[in-house]
């Protein structure tokens, strides 16, 4: 059934191109063109080029008994000079389509005759004095060779009922829809009992067979005829499908980031500028608690136990200069101690107090508050100075301009990075996942080997 849904394809794409390339086909099978054309097409001769044609070959006779200068070659002449009018003001070609080719012989005959009027030219080529001067044989020569192929070209196409040109493929298609069309129904009627699902179904699960027995859109037959020959493994279109699953998804990826990205930009604006951000971030009266944990106490604990613990013995060293550069600021606006350092000893024992100092202070300080963090009551007290910070800190806010202002800047900043994250959105993030489609395929493929 694949082979035959393939030849059928054949069938349709050869008299889908039969006309625009019938000249192809006459050169090479010529006598089946002429028998498909007229069998199915509705093409015969048209009188009009066949006479002008037949013309022709009558001179050629008569040129061969008398030669140019006589009374009946000059009388053929007048006959071809009159049908090649015509044949001009008729345009036999143009019912068909064939315009184009008309222009072609009044092209070249213009261009062997130096003129520029195309009846002018046939006038003077079809006379005996042109005949006489150049040689009939050689005037026939051009003729058979440039102008005759082209006129032979034309035909005259069967008008049926309907208005339309004759078309009866559909005597060669009709045996093709009936063979697919009674499978599809057999294919459907075993396809609902083997899996007890409704005709419905079974219909949608074979549908890319329908264009089989369609008599129209006959060129949508090459999704059924692509599917069967892979399914029977006539040919592999794996390689190919892969490769367009991946584009459609890397394409799809990428447009759908562009999307999400900008709404949760455009959201973030809509909520900073409606004020929901203040309201959130300085009104806590409203806030709803899931799970009886206060998350913001236990978070500020956790990183509060990271600085002491972990950030702050990492840094000692750090500390220790900024604290002695500090101390020696002290000791260096002070009067008193600024005169001391000028006594005979003074400085080295002044540069060792700085030190002493900065090392008890920071060794008291981390003790102090690793002690409070350790100790309960230390670490209410911890949590409550935290706590009243950020009351301050929200009721300061409200009061001070600054809360529109910061507003206005973070709705700024998101237009900032909304307009350069699309920017590069297409240019880097289709690389990047093409090279991650690429990896994931790789790892996959090989896993599976």
């Amino acid at each position: 059934m694949a082979l035959l849904a393939l030849l059928n394809l054949g069938l349709v794409a050869f008299d889908a191109s039969y006309i625009p390339r019938r000249d192809f086909y006459l050169r090479h099978i010529p006598q089946f063109t002429l028998w498909y054309g007229e069998r199915f097409k509705g093409i015969e001769p048209h009188r009009v080029t066949e006479s002008y044609l037949a013309a022709v070959q009558d001179l050629e006779v008569q040129l061969a008994l008398t030669g140019v200068p006589s009374a009946e070659v000059n009388q053929r002449l007048e006959e071809l000079q009159t049908l090649s009018i015509t044949l001009i003001d008729e345009n036999p070609f143009g019912a068909v389509g064939q315009s184009g080719t008309l222009e072609q012989i009044k092209h070249r005959m213009r261009s062997q005759m130096g003129v520029e009027s195309a009846k002018q030219a046939f006038s003077l080529f079809w006379s005996q004095n042109y005949l006489q001067q150049t040689g009939w044989n050689s005037a026939m020569h051009f003729f058979h060779t440039e102008i005759e192929p082209l006129i032979a070209r034309n035909y005259y196409r069967r008008i049926n009922e309907a208005g339309g040109f004759v078309d009866r493929f559909w005597h060669i298609d009709l045996w093709f829809i009936g063979i697919f069309g009674l499978e599809f129904l057999l294919r459907t009627l075993y396809l609902s009992r083997r899996f007890q699902t409704s005709w419905l179904d079974a219909i949608i699960w074979r549908s890319y067979d329908i264009p089989l027995f369609m008599p129209f859109w006959r060129w949508l037959r090459l999704v059924p005829v692509v599917i069967r020959l892979d399914q029977t493994q006539l040919i592999t279109l794996a390689p190919i499908t892969r490769r367009l699953v991946r584009l459609i998804i890397s394409s799809v990826v990428v447009e759908l980031t562009e999307l999400v990205v900008l709404r949760i930009i455009n959201q973030l604006q809509n909520w900073i500028q409606r004020g929901e951000a203040a309201r959130w971030l300085l009104q806590t009266e409203h806030y709803i608690d899931l799970n009886g944990v206060n998350e913001t106490a236990a978070i500020s604990k956790h990183l509060i136990t990271v600085l002491v613990y972990q950030v702050l013995p990492q840094m000692r060293t750090e500390i220790d200069a900024l604290l002695h550069h500090s101390m020696a600021q002290i000791f260096s606006r002070s009067p008193l101690l600024g005169r001391l350092q000028h006594l005979p000893g003074m400085k080295d024992i002044s540069h060792q107090l700085t030190q002493q100092l900065v090392a008890d202070i920071s060794d008291h300080s981390y003790r102090a508050v690793a002690a409070a963090l350790e100790d309960e009551t230390g670490s209410q007290l911890m949590q409550q100075l935290i706590d009243k910070l950020g009351q301050v800190f929200r009721r300061e806010v409200q009061q001070s301009q600054a809360l529109g202002e910061i507003e206005s800047l973070i709705v700024a900043l998101l237009d900032e990075v909304k307009v350069s994250y699309v920017r590069r959105v297409k240019a880097e993030d289709i690389e990047r996942l093409k090279l991650m489609r690429q990896r994931f395929y790789e790892v996959k493929q090989s896993r599976g080997q």
